[in-house]
């Protein structure tokens, strides 16, 4: 199961990851993914894959935040984990470090800077650390003994740690450290730390620089201390820490203070090879140290290393540097999101308009101006895009949240003759040049079966996902998609208990399992569900399709899954005679309501809803 669910999400960490988060879920319960995330070391959307995975072979719970069930409690005993012991120290969080109460006016001051200061600039890595962390990031370099006194040289300094040494130095009464130099590219950050550096009683000096040529030869060798926290790739930490040890005094037991972020084990193997190769050594490492305002992907934390000078010790990079640096740098797709107001598609990523989220949210979304946005699939940069401001309708369907039909708990009412939209079955290909027949009138056509290369394209896009028909083995997951859809539907008065859903459709499934529909990937796990029914109408004896159910978890590419199993809906009523076929959806339930409107489907009615009081209220006797 271990390395099932790893193949699944391909988990790099592979098995030990999956008990990884198993045994933070025993120890944190009820726990978060970014608390999760923050427990593992792993990122936040594998982590929240690691869960839906789980969650669908019933060890997790479906609420928020996420419990073990007692399935999955048993199988933390089974290997061995049924253990909640915690020795992680309460009064740092294993941070290893307090502030102290002196510095609390630190965190208040650097706080108030952090909000008028240059904002983060996400194309190039930027996530600036919260003001604890900066305060923190100074008691480290008082506790290793690099201060007070001497010279520290900053690569890098969005995170304006050198004000940081500078206000701790105003609020104890006198500077810590002799000089502090900071390079670094960005001018709005070096005439700010110039302007706030001023009255603070410190010697800051800033020297604006391109990283990625080596260091002005006045800054060569010159400095006791280094501290940066570059671009969270191997190439950026291998460039940064080069240019930390070109500023530093020859000789060994300098220090380096590097922050970065959690890794793979691969990626991590090649920074610490990077390390390794400049002569460097760790003499100290604490996970979860630095704690960002963004970074969600990370769960909001980096680590932070201390590494020591050796005899060995020498840059890596004596010339310039001209290959990929940022995360942006090495992003080969783009991943698209759907503005949850209008459900317009849009890309993110390299060569888009917008090369990171945060830049689409802080411009809003083109069709309509509003947000928020949904992430999607990743795909190629090179694919041709979909026209960002086109209308929704024109647009494929928006990954489906829950898209909910009526569940099986609400009776279903047959509808009048004209109550749905009526698709038309296509002629078979012996017959395909023969002219289709007329249309009644009123009636509008909304969908026919794809034709070869589009049915092609759309098997490709949902890859590796397939329908089958639904059986027995499928009941568990297929009672955890109507619970869910129960609650989108019914809110409070749901019944969403998925062991009774699957005893109801284990019932149903015993008459028929005509117009069940699952997708699935390798593994056989359903991913998404699909019902039909066959009904009749009671008062003229047409027969009808009503779409009883319909909905995909969260995969990447989840809105083509949706457009499969809607399509293998559609041909299950074409290949029984069925013309006229009907949905209901919740009117709150948006995503599916695009998806309808995508296949053609028109609106025809809307239920409403009255509840009057129990009983006849006080005082109305009279009237």
């Amino acid at each position: 199961m271990l390395t099932e669910v790893a193949e699944a999400v391909r988990l790099q960490e592979g098995p030990p990851g999956v008990r990884s988060v198993l045994r933070a879920l025993r120890r944190l319960a009820p726990a978060s993914t970014k608390d999760l995330s923050r427990a593992t070391g792993l990122p936040v959307p594998i982590v929240a894959a690691l869960g839906n995975e789980l969650r669908r072979r019933g060890f997790v719970t479906t609420q928020r935040p996420s419990r073990l069930t007692e399935a999955g409690l048993d199988l933390v005993a089974q290997l061995g984990m049924d253990l909640t012991l915690d020795a992680t120290c309460t009064t740092c969080d294993g941070r290893e470090l307090v502030i102290p109460d002196v510095l609390d006016e630190a965190v208040r001051r650097l706080r108030a800077l952090m909000e008028s200061g240059p904002a983060a600039d996400m194309a190039i890595d930027q996530s600036h650390c919260t003001a604890e962390t900066k305060v923190r990031r100074v008691l480290a370099l008082l506790t290793a003994g690099a201060l007070p006194g001497g010279s520290l040289l900053l690569i890098g300094d969005d995170d304006l740690v050198s004000l940081a040494v500078a206000v701790v130095g105003d609020v104890l009464g006198a500077p810590i450290v002799e000089r502090v130099t900071v390079v670094d590219i960005s001018p709005e950050i070096l005439d700010y730390i110039q302007k706030v550096s001023a009255g603070l009683g410190t010697r800051v000096e800033t020297v604006q620089h391109d990283l990625r040529l080596p260091l002005p030869a006045e800054l060569h060798e010159q400095h006791d201390v280094a501290m940066t926290d570059p671009p969270y790739t191997a190439e950026g930490a291998r460039l940064f820490l080069s240019r930390a040890v070109e500023g530093l005094r020859p000789g060994p037991s300098h220090s380096v203070f590097f922050s970065f972020g959690g890794k793979s084990p691969d990626e991590m193997l090649e920074v610490q090879r990077e390390i390794m190769g400049l002569g460097l050594v760790t003499n100290g490492f604490v996970r979860n140290f630095n704690e960002y305002e963004g970074s969600g992907i990370l769960g909001g934390v980096g680590f932070f290393q201390h590494l020591l000078t050796t005899t060995s010790t020498a840059p890596s990079h004596a010339g310039e540097f001209s290959g990929p640096l940022y995360t942006g740098d090495k992003r080969t797709r783009q991943r698209e999101y759907t503005c949850v107001a209008c459900d317009a598609r849009l890309r993110v990523g390299p060569g888009a308009r917008w090369t990171a989220v945060a830049a689409l949210r802080e411009e809003g979304c083109p069709n309509c101006g509003k947000g928020p946005f949904r992430p999607g699939r990743l795909v190629p940069a090179e694919d041709p895009a979909p026209p960002a401001e086109q209308p929704p309708a024109e647009q494929p369907p928006a990954p489906v949240q829950v898209p909910a039909q009526v569940p099986a708990q609400t009776p279903v009412q047959a509808p009048v003759q004209q109550a749905a939209p009526t698709p038309t079955p296509a002629p078979p290909p012996a017959s395909a040049s023969a002219p289709a027949p007329a249309a009644p009138v009123g009636r509008t056509y909304g969908w026919r079966p794809p034709a070869e290369q589009d049915r092609a394209a759309l098997a490709e896009r949902a890859r590796p996902y397939v329908t089958r028909q639904a059986d027995e083995r499928d009941l568990p997951a297929i009672g955890r998609f109507e619970a869910e859809i129960a609650r989108v539907s019914f809110g409070e008065d749901a019944i969403d208990d998925p062991a009774r859903w699957a005893s109801r459709l284990g019932r149903a499934m015993e008459k028929s399992k005509a117009g069940m529909i699952v997708a699935h990937g390798p593994d056989e796990e359903p991913v998404g569900w699909c019902w039909v029914s066959i009904n009749q109408n009671a008062m003229t004896g047409d027969r009808y399709a009503n779409f009883r159910s319909l909905a995909v978890s969260p995969v990447d590419n989840r809105s083509d899954v949706a457009e499969l199993l809607l399509t293998a809906g559609l041909e299950f009523c074409l290949a029984g005679g069925i013309t006229e076929v009907v949905g209901r959806v919740h009117v709150g339930n948006v995503p599916m309501r695009t998806v309808y409107r995508k296949f053609g489907f028109d609106p025809t009615s809307l239920s409403m809803k009255l509840f009057l009081p129990e009983g006849e209220p006080e005082g109305d006797s009279a009237r």
